[in-house]
């Protein structure tokens, strides 16, 4: 792989500024922030004033804790405008969750919103390794979504050329990587699996790809599977972190040199960590609930808010600002099998432990004799076709994961093809359980 390590020359100065430089910007944004919401959102104001809190009375960073926090419900209940800080007409755009579980999130960007944020995932990018004049395959999902448009828009900040395809059409994609020789893809982990099968099936090797980098995010994956991509195509696999209700993707970034653990923009974006039982901050390097503040965002001021992603804030390396651990899981699509908290990307850290299996999968919860049970489906790597290697890799699968996750779990294996794709951001748990039990 391409040594892509951006030069300090290329940096933002803040990015390289001391922790009390940081530190004091943070606190003058805060205060801003904090006022902005409270002046301007009646929930804020309500909040504030319930909570016995008031914007003056934050006088270092810490204070930030007495403030309330801000849940997904919050925006939902205000739906759908409820939270905007300015006037619609002042409002540039419009993104929204899918709404799949509810009325969708909405969120709101002037546009100096819209600038801050193609900055960020430029930064972000540039971070990656991914620099002025690259072309940029865009492979995220445009439309609602802040994926496609968020990559989009940073992509052109940063000056490179833009393939906006989106997602789907597989064959087409990677005709036009082909083609275009793009060196930098932005798109979903799970998706990325799917380029790579495509290629494999036209006979191509992945390795001989222009890709150098691989900017990955909208899901948790592993660095197993960071192996995975990196020994495929001969890429940087870099993690993107974000969330809408925040901005979108380039609220954290990987950066290339390092890749442990995206490196949190803290000029934007204040971080805290949280036990999600009781709300208590927690000291840096401990594990809990990562949860925002923005600090400089005019449409949509968020305040604390929960994002139920499990991560444990870091100190800088590649850069001053902290670090944040790759997401381990969500509070809220935490599996409790049997009393057992299991995670997603735990079964596919140990998937990716057995040579036989395709990196595909998909759990299923459903209920026998009043217990739930977890099934696991995978299909076998090409070539592992006869039934003893399959069953041997089924007999792996289910050890690893019952030695290391410690559950015991059914594993249901398909033929090539027989897992679910993903077309985005991939349907990892199908909840199958009775819903009233």
């Amino acid at each position: 792989m391409k040594d892509l390590t951006p030069r300090k020359s290329d940096l933002d100065p803040i990015e390289v500024a001391s922790r009390d430089e940081i530190s004091a910007l943070q606190l003058d944004r805060l205060k801003w922030s904090l006022r902005h919401a409270y002046d301007n959102v009646p929930m804020y104001r309500q909040r504030f004033d319930e909570a016995g809190v008031h914007p003056d009375d934050l006088h270092t960073l810490a204070d930030l804790a007495k403030f309330p926090f801000t849940l997904k419900t919050d925006l939902r209940d205000n739906y759908p405008f409820g939270l905007f800080a300015v006037p619609r007409d002042q409002i540039a755009r419009i993104h929204a969750s899918s709404g799949t579980t509810g009325k969708p999130t909405v969120v709101g960007y002037t546009a100096k919103d819209i600038d801050t944020w193609a900055s960020l995932v430029a930064r972000s990018m540039r971070a990656a390794g991914t620099r002025p004049g690259d072309m940029v395959h865009v492979a995220y999902g445009y439309g609602l979504f802040t994926g496609g448009l968020g990559a989009h828009y940073g992509a052109e900040k940063l000056g490179c050329t833009v393939v906006p395809i989106s997602g789907g059409m597989t064959e087409r994609q990677v005709t036009l990587i082909e083609d275009f020789k793009p060196s930098t893809i932005m798109v979903t982990p799970s998706y990325m699996l799917n380029i790579l099968e495509e290629m494999e099936r036209q006979g191509l090797d992945p390795r001989k790809s222009s890709l150098d980098v691989g900017i990955f995010g909208a899901e948790p994956w592993t660095d197993a599977m960071r192996r995975e991509m990196e020994q495929a195509f001969d890429m940087h696999a870099v993690d993107i972190y974000g969330l809408s209700e925040v901005m979108g993707p380039g609220v954290a970034s990987e950066c290339v040199e390092t890749k442990d653990g995206p490196t949190i923009w803290e000029d934007h974006f204040y971080p805290e960590i949280i036990d999600p039982e009781t709300g208590e901050v927690l000291p840096d390097g401990e594990l809990g609930e990562l949860v925002f503040t923005t600090l400089t965002k005019e449409g949509l001021p968020i305040i604390r808010y929960r994002t139920r992603d499990l991560t444990r804030l870091l100190p800088g390396t590649a850069r001053s600002m902290r670090r944040m651990e790759k997401i381990t899981g969500r509070s809220d699509d935490m599996i409790i099998l049997r009393g057992v908290n299991v995670f997603p990307t735990q079964i596919e850290e140990q998937l990716m432990k057995c040579e036989g299996l395709a990196p595909h999968f998909q759990i299923e919860l459903t209920t026998h004799n009043r217990m739930d049970v977890m099934t696991v489906h995978v299909e076998p790597c090409p070539g592992f076709t006869t039934d003893d290697a399959q069953a041997a890799s089924v007999k792996e699968l289910s050890h690893h994961i019952k030695s290391v996750v410690g559950v015991s779990t059914r594993i249901q294996m398909h033929g090539e093809g027989g897992v679910e794709r993903s077309q985005g951001k991939a349907r990892r748990v199908v909840d199958n359980r009775p819903k009233e039990r």
